[in-house]
């Protein structure tokens, strides 16, 4: 193993420069510290790639994203301040994924290019230690992942404002993959452009944003054409390029792209969030706070949506979400993607499935996985 410096304060002499020091003594006392946490920071990382030996000789996936956000609960269940939770989060998961890149170079896909809000989510569950495949499509993400060239995806499920996302659920009807972890992320728009709110002509966006946007545009530029693109980085490259033009997109991509934010969170409701699953091959391990997405069919016949509904509240589980949608090339028939709380180890979960098993005519587990909070 690496020598690494000991877990000890900083000397002396810089941790009392700063009462005669001054400016330079609390730089000296800043530079002790530095020298401390590089030798920690790596300690941590010789012991985590121990672990992942230990995984790889039992065939275990090096990302375990229930233990990922076991530790980041624990992380800021000691912060005393005066950092905030969200800035030891961000340092930690970074620290995470330079840990688990030393044993394990992953390949994520989601919705691109970069800095879309998909590449965003993707930032905040894995760290900028993977390598990022953006893909045109959800179903492209998705046939990533199915096909094994990369290991996960990172795909929108619902948005607090517009609702489900049929293109994912029409890829979890069709495809064998598992959720594996959740992403929900804050959705902040920003109107990005290289000249004057008075010049522009038209409004580049995804037809979701300009969507989440549309009472904003209508009172602060309702003669503005409104222009529908594939993604918000795309609407970014599109602004900068083009006289006249304004973007809707995150601010990191209004930084990619050199644009000047004119205005920041206009979306039209506040706390907009789209919810992310990471898709994968297996499901989280449990951690005490997790959720089940399940997909089933029933018979088409007066009482059955209510009779498989009445399951999870017989068994006492609180269902967190719950989605229709229409089956290809039948007749009113619907599949039902539903969520509710616990793992399907859990000992009321597995009666629940075990029943719905009975009544449906085909029910699959989508995944279980740990409760995330909301990020962004």
């Amino acid at each position: 193993m690496a020598k690494s410096s000991p877990e000890s304060k900083p000397s002396k002499g810089a941790a009392g420069g700063g009462k005669d020091g001054g400016l330079a003594g609390l730089r000296a006392q800043i530079d002790a510290i530095d020298r401390d946490l590089v030798g920690l920071m790596n300690r941590r990382a010789e012991v985590a790639r121990e672990i992942g030996h230990l995984k790889s000789s039992a065939g275990q996936a090096t990302y375990d994203p229930a233990r990922e956000e076991m530790v980041l609960e624990r992380v800021t269940g000691s912060n005393a301040g005066p950092l905030s939770n969200d800035s030891l989060k961000a340092i930690y998961r970074e620290l995470i994924s330079g840990s688990r890149a030393i044993e394990q170079h992953l390949r994520v896909a989601h919705l691109g290019p970069a800095w879309t809000y998909s590449h965003l989510a993707a930032l905040h569950r894995f760290g900028n230690a993977v390598d990022f495949v953006p893909v045109a499509s959800i179903s492209a993400a998705f046939e990533e992942v199915h096909a094994g060239h990369s290991h996960y995806g990172v795909v929108p499920l619902e948005n607090s404002t517009d609702g489900r996302i049929a293109d994912t659920l029409d890829n979890f009807a069709r495809l064998p993959v598992k959720i594996c972890a959740e992403v929900p992320l804050r959705i902040h728009h920003n109107l990005l452009a290289a000249c004057d709110r008075s010049a522009i002509k038209e409004v580049y966006s995804r037809p979701q944003a300009l969507s989440q946007c549309r009472n904003w545009l209508a009172r602060h530029l309702p003669s503005a054409r409104l222009v529908e693109v594939t993604s918000t980085s795309a609407a970014a490259e599109t602004a900068s390029k083009t006289p006249h033009a304004a973007a809707i997109a995150s601010r990191q991509a209004g930084v990619h792209y050199g644009l000047d934010v004119l205005a920041e969170n206009i979306e039209d409701v506040a706390g907009n969030t789209t919810r992310f699953a990471v898709i994968g091959h297996a499901d989280a391990k449990r951690t005490g706070k997790d959720k089940t997405a399940l997909m089933f069919e029933i018979e088409h016949k007066p009482g059955g949506l209510a009779d498989a509904l009445s399951i999870p509240k017989k068994q006492k589980l609180n269902l967190t979400w719950i989605e229709s949608f229409p089956l290809p090339g039948e007749e009113r028939g619907y599949i039902f993607f539903v969520e509710l709380e616990g793992h399907r180890d859990d000992l009321r979960v597995r009666r629940a499935i075990a029943a719905l098993e009975k009544r449906c005519k085909r029910v699959v587990i989508l995944g279980s996985y740990a409760l995330a909070a909301a990020v962004g």
